[in-house]
This record gives structure tokens, C-alpha cells and sequence, in this order.
């Protein structure tokens, strides 16, 4: 109830500041998830994990050459003459190149993404079921109070 109360950005003039995180799917099939999309929900969740190993492998390899790197300037290898000719020629046409790390991260941000939407849709099904279901509710005791009110109608006349 006053979760959101004393967040930073609590008071804003936004009637739609408040966000319900939707549950996360359990799989049994009562919460609302369709086959498809709970299959969905799980490839996204491989291709999750699958890309967290990879980034994982990638800081270990980051972190690796960059040891190397350091200890290659405290302790140059030895190289012969003609090795360091072409390395000296080398070294003046190195370009910076993006790492690796940086995509790996954009791609899990892409899936952490596609499965909050794929719940939030789910989320969103699942309410406008319940105000259906309300609505359906309410005009049933509409009719029923307008058939109510015809038969006292009817018998005062």
C-alpha cells in the first residue's frame, strides 16, 4: 500500500505513476499464459542465460589480455630484430575497436525487454478479462433492477 509513498519520485502530477510488476509465469497454466507464449517466455530465458555465460566469458578474456597488456609493459617479451620492425609498423595503424562486452550487454538489455512486455501483456489480458467479467456483472444487476423496477411499474398501474 505505501510502496509507492516514499519512493524519490513518488509525488509527481502523473496519474499513471504507479507500476504493478507483473508476477513472473510459473508454468502450471492457471496464471494466464498461453502455451505459446509461455514456450516464448522460456526461449528468451535460454537465450538470457546463454548470453550472461558469454559475457561472463568475455569480462574473464577482457580481464586476461589486460593483464597481459600491463605485464607486456612492465616486462616487454623479447623479439627479434625483424619482429620489432614489423610490430613498431603495427602499432601505428592499431584502431580502436568496440568491445565485445558492450554488445553481449545491449543484446540481454534487448531480452530483459521482450520479457517484460511478453508479462505485461499477459498482465494486461488477464485485467481486461476481470473488468469483462465485472462489467458482465454489473449490467446483470442493471437488468435486473430495470425488471424490478417494470413490475413494481406494472402493478401500481
Amino acid at each position: 500500500m505505501f510502496q509507492t509513498a516514499f519512493q524519490p519520485n513518488a509525488f509527481q502530477n502523473d496519474a499513471f505513476q504507479i507500476f504493478i510488476t507483473p508476477p513472473i509465469p510459473t508454468g502450471t497454466g492457471g496464471d494466464g499464459w498461453t502455451r505459446e507464449e509461455w514456450k516464448y517466455y522460456q526461449d528468451l530465458d535460454k537465450k538470457k542465460r546463454k548470453a550472461e555465460a558469454k559475457r561472463l566469458a568475455a569480462l574473464k578474456a577482457d580481464k586476461e589480455s589486460r593483464k597481459q597488456s600491463i605485464a607486456d609493459l612492465i616486462d616487454p617479451p623479447k623479439v627479434s630484430k625483424r619482429k620489432q620492425k614489423e610490430l613498431q609498423s603495427n602499432q601505428a595503424v592499431s584502431v580502436d575497436t568496440p568491445s565485445n562486452l558492450a554488445n553481449i550487454d545491449r543484446y540481454i538489455a534487448n531480452l530483459e525487454k521482450q520479457q517484460q512486455d511478453l508479462r505485461t501483456a499477459v498482465a494486461m489480458r488477464e485485467a481486461k478479462l476481470r473488468l469483462e467479467q465485472e462489467i458482465a456483472v454489473l449490467e446483470a444487476k442493471r437488468l435486473a433492477e430495470l425488471d424490478d423496477e417494470e413490475a413494481l411499474l406494472a402493478l401500481i398501474l
